[in-house]
């Protein structure tokens, strides 16, 4: 697809006529060249299905030496800005093919976004789960009103399982992929973004594997305004996007499948559309490291308030991580666009991120065995204003002389410069203070 200046035809037309043959299983070919009103149109059409969500000063700014505002996109209904493709999508396609239903095999946040709409339209909607998917997430897709069919140990099983239902029953097979109409609705978030923040200087997206929402926006900042800085950012873990960048076409990385920590980040790049649509429209693609996606985790529910994913999240790790210096003093949106992080991952995630923030931290030590030995240990804790989370005593296995306890002990500080200050009183007192390393 060539891609052309932002006076001229831009991605796929949006408004072409979706095939309504029983026998089709994917939208890949219903692809028709559209313009940037067509992205517009989208906007016009889902305003009364989704949320306008808003794009707001955060109390992070001072902290990154920019203006940071956040376009909280995950406070969709769904938890996720998948919503507004998928809302597209679904309005976009014949009354016959409604009347028949649509139906998915993942456990995705599009998946989640399908059966929430599909249902508020009236469509038949299926969602087809392997055995292994979180009870939680089928939980909700059948409060959101699909039918769910649990099927097959893996998801190629249930995505197999699933076209066959589409053949039999004249189902429409909806995935995520970068049709026109899909990216459309994507690209919305660059509307209300411009709308939202006057005089913008750069928009930061999540990247990774699914990148539509990062290529149907930069068509719409593109449009409205060239110089603003679009920028991606993926895992370090899998570059999925700039790998198929370099190499001019979708790749994937085989390592980053099914690894629910990261979500829709991770994965195949889809389609050429969106590849190159980024290549041509977007400005820079940046990587970040799991610890600094952790940690914008951490900073986004201490200072926002907000519970959000891997996927929600990496965008403001790029400015956590430093790798943006280029933006300091200037107005950054951030996109934050799901939230559907399960409650056992949130908390391993932010027991982990508070360790890599220096703020827990362990040690131990060897203290003779006797009651006053103890209250000195505490006293000292006390004094330095550490809140002890877990203390523990080990006698039998002490190597050091008879009659001494080893100490291992758990503490929150407040910061990393409390941290230190803490170990140099506890160095002071007791030499042989051994500091477990994160």
């Amino acid at each position: 697809m060539k891609i052309v200046s932002r006076n001229e035809e831009l991605l796929r037309d949006a408004l072409s006529r979706i095939p309504q043959s029983s026998s089709r299983t994917s939208l890949a070919s219903c692809n028709k060249l559209i313009r940037f009103e067509d992205i517009s149109a989208a906007a016009f059409k889902i305003q009364c299905g989704v949320q306008k969500t808003p794009c707001m000063y955060s109390r992070l700014s001072k902290q990154y030496g920019m203006d940071i505002y956040l376009k909280k996109e995950f406070l969709q209904y769904t938890g996720s800005v998948k919503e507004r493709g998928v809302l597209y999508l679904l309005t976009s396609l014949p009354q016959d093919q409604q009347r028949k239903g649509v139906i998915v095999a993942s456990d995705s946040n599009f998946s989640m976004a399908v059966a929430y709409h599909a249902s508020e339209l009236r469509i038949p909607v299926f969602v087809i789960m392997s055995i292994s998917t979180s009870p939680t997430r089928v939980k909700m897709c059948r409060e959101y009103g699909a039918m769910v069919i649990t099927y097959g140990t893996t998801a190629k099983d249930s995505q197999m399982h699933a076209r066959r239902l589409a053949q039999e029953n004249g189902y429409l097979y909806l995935e995520e992929e970068d049709s026109a109409v899909y990216l459309s609705g994507l690209g919305t978030v660059g509307l209300e973004v411009y709308e939202q923040v006057p005089k913008l200087d750069a928009v930061i997206f999540p990247a990774g594997g699914h990148c539509g929402l990062l290529a149907g926006s930069a068509a719409a900042l593109k449009h409205l305004n060239p110089h603003i800085s679009v920028i991606g950012v993926e895992s370090e873990s899998f570059p999925v996007l700039q790998k198929s960048l370099k190499v001019g076409h979708p790749t994937e990385d085989q390592a980053c499948n099914n690894h629910h920590f990261y979500g829709d980040v991770s994965g195949v790049c889809f389609g050429s559309n969106s590849l190159q649509l980024t290549g041509k429209l977007v400005d820079k693609v940046v990587a970040v490291r799991e610890e600094d996606i952790l940690i914008s985790m951490l900073r986004l529910l201490e200072y926002e308030r907000a519970t959000v994913d891997a996927e929600g999240a990496i965008g403001l790790a790029a400015l956590v991580a430093g790798k943006l210096p280029e933006l300091k003093g200037k107005r950054v949106a951030v996109v934050i666009c799901s939230g559907n992080l399960e409650l056992h991952l949130l908390q391993q995630c932010i027991a982990r991120a508070l360790t890599l923030d220096n703020r827990v931290c362990r040690f131990s030590l060897v203290i003779s065995d006797c009651p006053g030995d103890m209250s000195k240990l505490l006293e000292i804790l006390d004094r330095e204003e550490a809140r002890v989370l877990d203390i523990k005593q080990e006698r039998s296995f002490v190597t050091s002389e008879l009659f001494t306890v080893e100490v291992i002990c758990t503490v929150e500080t407040r910061d990393k410069i409390h941290t230190a200050q803490l170990r140099n009183a506890l160095l002071e007192r007791y030499p042989t203070t051994a500091w477990t390393e994160r």
